[in-house]
């Protein structure tokens, strides 16, 4: 059975030069990702792939975001965007059997919230969506600086893809100044996604760009495990605050806050190979609005080990071969209408 590998990660050679040249500040982040040869070479990208049969990846680049690695210039940010998504197209055309698809990158701080590079990658190059983070340079997704950009996606009606981003630099506690032990991407990430998931609800986002299509990285966070406070504990929004009308907030919008999580956004199973998470996303989400992915290379082994754990947890959870079809490719098929069938 084809396996279509919705979510992973690399390195174009152009982007990757340009970054080098501009990302001195990034530190950890940048040596984080460059120490994993199969983010930015391509033989040892291929020797993974080569581990599974009938298997082939969506593109798409690694964190650190734009916004961060240009150091808050706006046109660096750009022709960053414009190298990633020149080179990942230039991957996809000159190996469809290996990467039949890519994911564009918006870079969301440029002066038009990103569209004109996002409409572009879309339409010149043929990307199947493209991929923004959970905030912009710590600004949240909600403000009207970004409408632009949901605007233009939902007149695209192409999917996009919800990546996490949070710092060391965001503490874990209010007196102190940086995360420690890695929180700020054990848990920080997760709660990230949840958040800009909520603010895109809550602002009426969903409401008023109905055609919006959002893939929220890892199997949705934090959301399937706290259905009970999305559902009946936002229900009640309001009785927690008396600053802000948030009753008048809950009866404006269209149908229950639940529904918005459930209904209108997508999930992936890249969930680090934990098969109670991954039970936990598809009984949450359904098989209709979940994709494979696997987040590679981001493993310990470095490439083959969220693919290898991921598919072996798929293929233990005694789903029907129609289920199997509609997680491995066929709802990816649906979201972006770019057919990976042939």
């Amino acid at each position: 059975m084809k396996r279509i590998d919705a979510f992973t990660h690399f390195f174009p050679k152009g982007y990757y030069d340009l970054m080098g040249e501009v990302a001195g500040h990034m530190g950890d982040m940048v040596r984080r990702a460059r120490a994993i040869p199969a983010i930015h070479d391509l033989d040892e990208r291929f020797r993974v792939m080569d581990k599974f049969p009938d298997y082939a990846q969506v593109l798409s680049l690694p964190a650190p975001p734009l916004e961060i690695i240009s150091g808050g210039n706006p046109d660096t940010a750009l022709e960053l965007a414009k190298r990633c998504n020149d080179g990942l197209a230039e991957l996809c055309a000159k190996y469809p059997d290996r990467f039949p698809a890519f994911v564009a990158q918006t870079p969301l701080a440029t002066p038009d919230a990103g569209v004109a590079e996002t409409q572009r990658a879309i339409r010149d190059l043929g990307a199947i969506g493209t991929q923004i983070y959970s905030n912009v340079a710590g600004k949240p997704l909600d403000r009207p600086e970004f409408e632009a950009f949901f605007a233009a996606m939902n007149d695209l009606r192409k999917p996009i893809w919800l990546h996490p981003s949070r710092g060391a630099n965001h503490p874990d506690y209010l007196d102190e100044k940086k995360s420690l032990y890695e929180i700020w991407w054990t848990f920080g990430w997760p709660y990230e996604t949840s958040v800009a998931m909520a603010r895109l609800v809550f602002s009426q986002t969903l409401d008023k760009y109905p055609n919006l299509k959002i893939i929220a990285h890892h199997l949705g966070a934090m959301v399937p495990y706290f259905e009970g406070r999305v559902g009946p504990g936002w229900d009640q929004l309001g009785k927690r605050t008396s600053d802000e009308d948030y009753f008048s907030l809950l009866k404006s919008l269209k149908k229950r806050p639940l529904d918005y999580f459930k209904q209108d956004f997508y999930a992936d199973t890249a969930v680090f190979g934990s098969r109670a998470a991954t039970m936990c996303g598809l009984e949450f989400y359904g098989i209709d609005h979940v994709v494979f992915a696997s987040d590679c290379p981001f493993d310990p082994e470095q490439g083959p080990g969220y693919i290898r754990e991921t598919l072996q947890i798929l293929e233990g959870l005694n789903l029907s071969k129609e289920d199997k079809e509609k997680i491995y490719f066929r709802n990816l098929e649906k979201l972006t209408g770019h057919s990976f069938s042939s």
